[in-house]
């Protein structure tokens, strides 16, 4: 079965093909970055996101279709992220998709973008399929979820307030880099000292699954201010792998917590900070030591994109998930 999808949901524009069924491939993926327009406001403005998804959602999705090889004739569904992120951007993928789905007569699919990012995984592991456990861990999203089925989700923890991606971005910022900010902290992190700083663990000592990074954010941060104030010069390198490491090693006590409680044999990394190679390699580690097999997207999958949509309509239209015409989007996951 074909898929077209579309992902709008913060400041990506994309569209995509995927094949469906015994096999999952990626026929076509286009993203269209707004990357360079908001990196001069140092984040994401969002009614400049949503103007820039109304130029470029139709020529991406042509781009889309011809780079499949498949008309829209032979498409049997189109899937849309309709929910979290921006609501202006969303809306932007969410009538356009309900326009071409009517249009032509196909069905369509809503899809939850968190659960889009978990699909991504679809693709480079054909043998994988639920029950296993999940962290999906973005700019907007930081969530362990316990995925029972290709349509069940259950979130048996979350961050209470900034997400992972969130915090490295803005004490990125704060560093002088320029948004986003993750790519060039995970290279500084590999030539500086993990144990240079101390930071206070992101992991909530609850005995819970949750996190909190607002915490972790707001203590580099204010040490960076201090340390200006004082005239000390602050070792990038150092504080990028500091930083690093108590990110990661925050998600490594909760994910061994989590394992321990679900049961799962298999846990699955997916979201944009999931291409951060720390991040990766430590969780794999902890997983072999375990015996817990462990699947992670190419970079290239990472961050959002439509393929990982169009993966999860499939498995969503299966379970007859179709939405009317007057399908709506939310910011909101909930």
């Amino acid at each position: 079965m074909y898929i077209l999808a579309l992902e709008s949901s913060c400041d990506e524009t994309s569209a995509a093909v995927v094949e469906m069924g015994e096999k999952r491939k990626i026929l076509s993926n286009i993203v269209a970055s707004q990357v360079e327009t908001h990196a001069l406001y140092g984040g994401v403005v969002p009614e400049i996101a949503s103007r820039a998804h109304i130029e470029a959602i139709s020529g991406i999705t042509e781009e889309a279709l011809s780079q499949a090889g498949i008309p829209l004739s032979k498409i049997g569904a189109v899937g849309v992220t309709n929910r979290p992120g921006l609501i202006g951007a969303l809306l932007v993928g969410v009538s356009f998709a309900k326009a071409l789905a009517f249009s032509n007569g196909l069905p369509l699919v809503p899809v939850v973008h968190i659960h889009g990012h978990v699909a991504a995984n679809y693709f480079s592991y054909q043998d994988l399929k639920p029950p296993f456990l999940a962290l999906v861990a973005s700019g907007g999203h930081t969530s362990f979820l316990e995925v029972r089925s290709y349509t069940d989700f259950v979130t048996v923890g979350r961050t209470r307030d900034d997400a992972m991606g969130e915090a490295f971005d803005k004490v990125a910022r704060v560093m002088g880099i320029p948004y986003p900010g993750g790519a060039e902290m995970d290279r500084l992190a590999t030539m500086g000292r993990a144990d240079a700083l101390v930071f206070p663990s992101a992991a909530i000592p609850d005995g819970s699954l949750d996190f909190s990074f607002s915490g972790l954010k707001t203590h580099v941060i204010n040490y960076l201010h201090t340390q200006k104030l004082r005239g000390q010069e602050v070792s990038r390198e150092d504080l990028a792998a500091s930083f690093t490491e108590t990110v990661v090693s925050s998600v490594r006590k909760k994910l061994s917590l989590a394992l321990e409680r679900t049961g799962c044999r298999t846990f699955v990394l997916a979201g944009g900070v999931s291409a951060n190679s720390h991040l990766r390699e430590a969780l794999r580690r902890d997983c072999e030591a375990r015996g817990i097999r462990f699947c992670v997207p190419p970079p290239s999958l990472c961050g959002d994109n439509a393929a990982m949509i169009g993966a999860q309509a499939y498995y969503e239209f299966l379970a007859g998930r179709v939405a009317p015409s007057s399908l709506n989007a939310y910011a909101s996951a909930e």
